[in-house]
């Protein structure tokens, strides 16, 4: 599954048929042989080989194992490229977006790092930057778990009904359904990273 201007598509048999075919041809090239040739050592009809390395086929496990042999690869070699076409998100350190979120304050600063495109989010990274310290924190539940890692100052981190301590190098992992959020910023300014993983939609 891929996604194209937004809307997530999957692989059509036509781009597993090219994608194959090139790959079988690859390899053919690489023992030196002949269509023929190669349509021999494999066993395998001189016109099927011809099909499948145009794309005009979709051939069957048997035949992809006899070329596999025959090429002296394994057969999950007829698949590179396929899983080529995923998403690589890179986020520079100067173009991060803010996220508001409901309740923040002046001092809260939530920047996006970014996320594999899709329906849903499996993953939401964060980068967390707190420099006002405020009598009264909001409180923040969601889905999911949430990972946090201290990079700069120091506060203390209400997770339901308990309070921790958290320095630079520290983390903490939790279950986001539980109310949880700075509750005292003790050195500042204070600076985490937070990491929330959702389930991933079946």
């Amino acid at each position: 599954m891929t996604e194209v201007d937004g809307q997530v598509v999957n692989f059509s048999s036509d781009d597993v048929c090219r994608v194959v075919g090139e790959r079988v041809r690859d390899a053919r090239r690489a023992l030196g042989l002949t269509m023929a040739q190669f349509a021999e050592v494999a066993q395998i009809s001189l016109g099927m080989v011809s099909k499948i390395e145009h794309g005009q086929t979709s051939p069957s496990l048997s035949t992809l194992t006899r070329l596999a042999h025959a090429a002296g690869v394994p057969i999950t070699a007829f698949f590179r490229g396929l899983d080529e076409e995923h998403d690589v998100v890179i986020v520079r350190a100067d173009e991060r977006m803010e996220i508001l979120h409901e309740g923040s304050r002046p001092g809260h600063v939530y920047e996006d790092l970014g996320s594999l495109r899709g329906k849903t989010r499996i993953i939401e990274p964060m980068m967390v930057t707190l420099e006002s310290a405020d009598d009264v924190f909001p409180l923040f539940q969601h889905e999911g778990v949430e990972f946090l890692h201290i990079l700069e100052g120091a506060m203390e981190y209400g997770y339901g009904p308990r309070t921790y301590l958290l320095e630079p190098g520290d983390t903490i992992q939790i279950h986001g359904e539980v109310a949880h959020g700075p509750v005292n910023l003790v050195e500042l300014p204070v600076r985490f990273m937070s990491v929330k993983v959702f389930q991933a939609a079946e």
